[in-house]
């Protein structure tokens, strides 16, 4: 087994609510290797999602210690996490998060001008036709239906060709037909740049398609499971 990407130890996250302070998480520790999908489901409110911010170091634990690729992202200050994640990380929410007044090759690519990408725009253009919008590039998201969207945000997400994909309920404001595109492209992309994919899904049948499912419930893993096919 490679070492993991991502290591989880002992993690608990607290945050002030109306009523006091709530137990968003407590005690997890976890490993997720290179190369590998794991998908993080459970009940509404049981800590998915607060989770997988934690691995991108998009919120900060408030005990145990989260590293990823080898690095504390507890130890480091939010500029340190800003300049971390830039080319290592790619992420997926529910809500596409594209900028309206911006093309899809513009919402694609200014990320990479940002970081410095000498060919930011055709690396963007590659990455749209590798999610099927070729001819969508200059197209405003007003103009372009969810599902195209969503590509949109996934071309987005891989075209620094992260070594982790973090998705947060991909497919959560996606019909059927749309949902089962962006789950092929999800996991073509992980594998087309080799990535580690951690999933946040109610979908059984997307959560499947994971080499490993972890259960959450009330802020603590419940259990996990190997894909059956490891098994075999």
């Amino acid at each position: 087994m490679t070492d993991p990407v991502l290591s989880l130890r002992d993690v608990s996250l607290t945050l002030q609510g109306n009523a006091g302070l709530v137990e968003i998480l407590r005690g997890i520790s976890m490993d997720v290797h290179r190369g590998e999908s794991l998908g993080l489901v459970g009940p509404s409110g049981s800590g998915k999602s607060s989770l997988l911010m934690l691995m991108g170091g998009l919120e900060r634990a408030t005990g145990g210690t989260v590293q990823a690729l080898g690095h504390d992202l507890t130890a480091l200050d939010e500029d340190a996490l800003a300049r971390f994640r830039r080319g290592r990380m790619g992420v997926v929410f529910q809500s596409f998060h594209l900028i309206p007044t911006m093309t899809a090759l513009e919402n694609v690519a200014t990320p990479l001008e940002l970081a410095g990408q000498p060919d930011a725009f055709d690396r963007a253009a590659t990455e749209l036709r590798a999610v099927g919008l070729a001819a969508r590039m200059d197209h405003y998201p007003a103009q372009m239906s969810g599902g195209e969207q969503q590509r949109v945000a996934l071309a987005r997400a891989t075209a620094p060709r992260p070594a982790i994909l973090l998705a947060d309920e991909p497919t959560g404001n996606l019909d059927g037909a749309s949902g089962q595109v962006i789950m092929d492209l999800l996991f073509n992309l992980r594998d087309r740049h080799q990535a580690t994919l951690v999933l946040v899904t109610h979908a059984p049948d997307l959560a499947a398609r994971c080499d490993r499912v972890v259960r959450l419930r009330d802020g603590r893993i419940e259990g996990s499971e190997a894909d059956r096919r490891a098994a075999s």
